[in-house]
């Protein structure tokens, strides 16, 4: 039996996918990054269920949601995060997003700092633009041999160890093999406005508290994050050592401590 129960919502025709936690207090919102869903932050989410309400997000284009939608705007995105928050009754929310997850979180607590209580970004930034990204990363997933032929050759071709099992994770058995729950298109698609632009007057009308989580072996350029310190001196930063840009899966167990001394210490809601 499943540890979570599933909630299908559809916002202008898009169907969104959560997994809810239940759980007492402070609602948590956890959104996954490029290419994961919210099968990934199971283990966290597991964790912090004793503690909080916990709803993980399959966002659009991903896992078991809508996965051709028509628009992958990140104005999309962050409507879509509004929607579960109506829909689930989780507002105000502490968004925990990790990568692009993140920047979603981050646009959604710039727009509507009175629905958003706390922001965690996890190897997340604010800046840009990256004009190469759509095709690194489009180049990358294209380089996966699909179908893989078992989980466990995809989680050693994915990194091996809990990030390469947490990816192989999110794959679906059809046709004799196992395929990501995506399009590359789609995930290109999404990243198209970071290739065009920084997003630095967002990240200065965030009104929240907000800790940055960032993995010494991460994605985030160090230019990039003095830039958020420095436009927001009361942010709040971690550097987790020996970790990658998926520290969430490599390191759960710091992550959710970080995330647990930020929450309490917000306080208690009225």
């Amino acid at each position: 039996m499943s540890s979570w129960s599933e909630h299908r919502l559809v916002r202008d025709g898009v169907r969104l996918v959560c997994r809810d936690r239940g759980g007492p207090g402070q609602p948590l919102v956890l959104l996954h990054g490029l290419a994961g869903s919210a099968g990934e932050w199971d283990g966290i989410a597991g964790r912090l269920s004793s503690r909080y309400r916990v709803v993980a997000v399959d966002l659009r284009g991903h896992g078991d949601s809508e996965r051709r939608p028509g628009d992958v705007s990140r104005a999309a995105h962050v409507a879509d995060v509004l929607a579960v928050l109506d829909a689930l009754e989780l507002e105000p929310a502490v968004l925990v997003g990790q990568s692009l997850g993140g920047h979603t979180a981050m646009l959604t607590a710039a727009a509507h700092p009175g629905r958003v209580r706390g922001l965690v970004l996890v190897e997340a930034g604010a800046g840009g633009p990256s004009p190469d990204v759509g095709a690194e990363v489009g180049g990358w997933l294209d380089s996966w041999p699909t179908p893989f032929a078992t989980r466990e050759s995809a989680a050693r071709f994915l990194g091996g160890g809990p990030v390469g099992e947490g990816w192989a994770a999110g794959l679906e058995e059809r046709d004799g093999g196992w395929w990501p729950r995506f399009d590359t298109d789609i995930m290109v698609g999404s990243l198209a406005e970071l290739g065009r632009r920084a997003f630095w007057d967002e990240w200065e009308r965030v009104t929240s508290p907000v800790l940055v989580v960032l993995a010494q072996s991460g994605f985030i350029p160090p230019a990039e994050v003095d830039e958020m310190f420095l436009r927001r001196p009361a942010t709040v930063g971690v550097s987790v050592p020996g970790a990658g840009h998926d520290l969430h899966l490599e390191q759960p167990d710091t992550l959710c401590a970080r995330i647990v001394d930020f929450v309490e210490g917000l306080g208690t809601t009225e």
